[in-house]
């Protein structure tokens, strides 16, 4: 499995898989309480710490100013980018307020676009954004998947495997027709040749999207 950079941010974030050794995992801000309570040490705290209402203490503190560009979130991936990690796992970032939860969702579009990977899992869900490339899933998968296009135009859109299959299509961002497929109980896939599409799908806390498991 490759090395991931696991973030948790201040919403609730299910269950939390622990980190391998060469993990790197980092608090944003209010997420290091739930890491405390789940008794795992983050090797970095970032943020502004409003949503923590404290000033953590340690040689591991990135503290940022209240006023900023960035989210807590969007601060701990560059921190992981910088780091040199390609693969992201974000946990605590779905649910809440809707514009955060959009934020999150913007955050794994910046990682694509720099030749990385992000997932955000949580409440029975995950999210994925995928830049002319694939996503596959086995057999086991249940329950329902949504594609969309969020930026622009996607071309060359296919989906195997699903209730509802496309192939060569284009999906546009400005009309969901991806939205609420399902998966068959057969081996299935999201592609994309020119373009970028944000894939939502069920999938069970406490496992890791088969894409981080090679």
């Amino acid at each position: 499995m490759p090395d991931l950079c696991i973030i948790i941010g201040a919403m609730e974030p299910g269950k939390i898989l622990p980190p391998k050794k060469n993990d790197l995992l980092i608090a944003a801000d209010g997420g290091l309480d739930h890491l405390s309570r789940r008794h795992l040490t983050p090797h970095l705290i970032v943020g502004d710490f409003d949503s923590l209402g404290r000033v953590p203490e340690g040689d591991n503190i990135i503290r940022h100013p209240v006023e900023k560009d960035d989210t807590d979130t969007m601060l701990a991936i560059k921190t992981g980018l910088a780091r040199g990690y390609q693969k992201f796992l974000l946990y605590g970032c779905l649910g809440g307020r809707l514009d955060h939860t959009y934020a999150n969702l913007q955050a794994l579009l910046y990682l694509a676009r720099r030749g990385a990977a992000g997932f955000l899992l949580g409440r029975g869900m995950a999210a994925s954004v995928l830049r002319n490339g694939e996503l596959r899933f086995s057999f086991s998968h249940a329950g329902n998947i949504s594609v969309f296009c969020p930026d622009g135009e996607a071309r060359g859109v296919t989906l195997a495997g699903l209730h509802y299959p496309l192939r060569d299509a284009v999906l546009d961002s400005g009309f969901p027709l991806g939205v609420s497929n399902q998966f068959t109980g057969q081996p299935a896939s999201v592609s994309v040749r020119d373009g970028t599409l944000l894939v939502m799908w069920d999938h069970p806390e406490g496992i890791l999207p088969e894409q981080l498991e090679t």
